[in-house]
């Protein structure tokens, strides 16, 4: 895409975090916005301040663990704004079940929930947006959120789900390409970045409580200070934006992990075994500047 001005936007989990730095983003370049989220509260918030500033913004209330959920937020999108042009699938949570040190042992709640936002969502929202895209057939693009964490070693549900986004989006991009689409894909896969992530458990659905509490373990306080000390939103949106008009499929804006991911694929292409993880030389190394 090339250009902005005009066209629409619609950002799941828009209300916050890496989400709520896109929709600023593309506000400031004079597009129509759609803040989607689950958080009410939060998104009336969001959908204010953004009017404040004289920015074309509406919000839709949006669960997108549920396809239906999603169809509704296309249908109020057209409603108000037209064609659809930019999709960011970024609803995005982190489960934080204390106490657990094996993948067998995580509840199936916390696998349901994961799964059900970070990759049900995105793949929900291909699937209700790219027909629309492919029948007004302008210029498009979809962003899907992942991680870091889709592209090194971790076997837990949000490694996982973001894993599955990543392939997703390869998948998505080459079958677009084979039919001529005239839509672009990127897959964002951040570091830490300055969000609320780890404080999800508030938008847990009741259905899929685990009933396990208990306090917080010392990697995750490290874990806090990790993502406090991160890229900010507006970093983040500003790479995005460009990525979307260099239509680059891979969009990863902490180059310091870049080593770590040489060694992972590396690693598989020796045979060998899960390269070693030193958590304490993160740390290390993002106090000395380093932005992770």
């Amino acid at each position: 895409m090339k250009e902005f001005k005009g066209k629409t936007a619609v950002v799941t989990g828009g209300a916050s975090g890496i989400g709520r730095g896109l929709a600023d983003k593309f506000a400031s370049e004079r597009m129509n916005v759609v803040l989607a989220d689950i958080e009410e509260s939060a998104l009336e918030l969001a959908v204010k301040e953004m009017q404040e500033h004289q920015h074309s913004v509406i919000g839709v209330v949006t669960d997108t663990m549920r396809k239906e959920s999603i169809e509704v937020l296309l249908a109020k999108t057209i409603a108000e704004f037209g064609n659809v042009h930019i999709l960011c699938n970024n609803a995005g949570i982190a489960s934080m079940t204390p106490g657990l040190k094996g993948v067998w042992e995580i509840p199936d709640a916390d696998w349901k929930w994961t799964m059900g936002v970070n990759f049900d969502g995105v793949l929900f929202g291909i699937q209700t947006f790219v027909p629309h895209m492919l029948k007004h057939g302008e210029p498009s693009h979809i962003v899907n959120t992942a991680s870091l964490a889709g592209l090194t070693p971790g076997g837990g549900p949000y490694g996982v789900s973001k894993h599955g986004v990543l392939a997703l989006t390869e998948g998505l991009a080459r079958d677009l390409k084979a039919n001529n689409a005239n839509i672009g894909a990127s897959v964002l896969c951040p570091g830490f970045v300055n969000t609320n992530i780890l404080n999800a458990e508030r938008n847990r659905p009741d259905a899929l409580q685990t009933g396990k509490t208990g306090p917080a373990d010392a990697q995750l306080e490290v874990m806090k200070g990790l993502l406090t000390a991160g890229k900010q939103p507006s970093e983040i949106a500003d790479i995005v934006f460009q990525s979307i008009q260099e239509d680059s499929l891979y969009i990863l804006p902490h180059p310091a992990w870049d080593d770590w991911v040489r060694s992972r694929v590396e690693t598989i292409l020796a045979r060998g075994n899960l390269p070693e993880f030193d958590f304490e030389d993160i740390v290390r190394r993002q106090k000395e500047g380093e932005e992770f």
